[in-house]
């Protein structure tokens, strides 16, 4: 079996998730450690930069204008703001700057705004990242001119779920904005999220589709769902603790390359979990104490968890 491929089979991952447990760790650390140095982790910050009234139907965010969420909702931030906080970002460890904006595709006014916000961050020595909802190909032109070094656009999960959980934007819909970027040189950053009320199923289809692009994405953030209060979501199960581990190691073994990011829901992740995640190949978390709007973990307690691990920053 080749190292990096792109012709993943449905059968071959459910056979990387049905391995005893230990040994499927044991080859996505071996993975990992190919590309990756151990005891190495990347961290990042996330600004939400414009806040909720989103015209989607996302069933799990708290920006979508839809649900009632008592969210606040907010215009996009002055330059000043974002470079404080990037300034702050930078002061705690961080080395991607990452800025959201809750909307369906960035309006051409707001566009020409976050461009600045990207150049002037990217002067202060950070890797930048955003995400701004779909793009055609003039915008990531005009973000690409800016300098910006990667775009997140999520999967969410399965092609077969996908039609459960949003229904103003399809699956092809973000393929197409996944290759917009890819197209105009800029790198991806797309994952999904676990405990949308997908199966494993599901889970190994949304590891198929983003392996068996023609280019896997330089990063992967894998997203444990944060249930929000007022989305139709709220009550959704946990997902096992050890499935989610095995989807980080498949994650893992399938693009050997990409930093797999642990990413949403990490604040109500013990410390023993986090660690598996990270035996299992994740080697990028965000630091802040929040995650666009929600909870994150804070720096204070990642810095302990760090240091207990004998973890260094990428």
């Amino acid at each position: 079996m080749t190292d990096i491929r792109h012709n993943w089979t449905t059968d071959e991952i459910t056979a990387l998730y049905e391995l005893p447990f230990m040994e499927l760790v044991f080859q996505a650390q071996t993975a990992h450690r190919k590309y990756f140095p151990p005891n190495k982790m990347q961290f990042a910050t996330l600004l939400n930069i414009k806040t909720g009234a989103c015209p989607e139907d996302c069933k799990y965010c708290s920006q979508a204008g839809i649900y009632n969420t008592g969210l606040k909702k907010e215009k996009l931030m002055c330059i000043e703001d974002v470079l404080a906080a990037a300034k702050v970002a930078k002061e705690q460890g961080s080395k991607r700057f990452c800025m959201g904006a809750a909307w369906r595709t960035p309006p051409a006014k707001d566009l020409a705004k976050v461009a600045e916000m990207v150049k002037k961050v990217k002067a202060m020595g950070l890797e930048t990242c955003v995400t701004l909802g779909m793009l055609d190909a003039e915008q990531t032109e005009v973000l690409k001119d800016a300098g910006l070094d990667y775009y997140n656009h999520n999967l969410d999960t399965s092609p077969e779920h996908y039609k459960k959980i949003i229904s103003t934007r399809t699956y092809q819909d973000r393929l197409d904005t996944l290759e917009n970027v890819r197209q105009a040189g800029i790198k991806v950053c797309c994952g999904g999220i676990l405990g949308l009320g997908e199966t494993r199923a599901d889970r190994i289809s949304l590891l198929l589709n983003l392996a068996n692009l023609c280019e896997h994405p330089q990063s992967v953030p894998i997203n444990n769902l944060i249930p929000v209060p007022g989305t139709p979501m709220a009550n959704n199960e946990k997902v096992d603790a050890f499935e989610f581990v095995r989807t980080i190691a498949v994650a893992k073994i399938m693009m050997p390359k990409s930093f797999i990011r642990l990413s949403a829901g990490r604040h109500d992740m013990s410390y023993e979990l986090q660690t598996l995640c990270f035996l299992a190949g994740a080697n990028s978390i965000f630091l802040g104490d929040k995650l666009l709007t929600e909870e994150n973990s804070s720096l204070g307690r990642d810095q302990v968890l760090m240091e207990t691990l004998g973890i260094s920053s990428l």
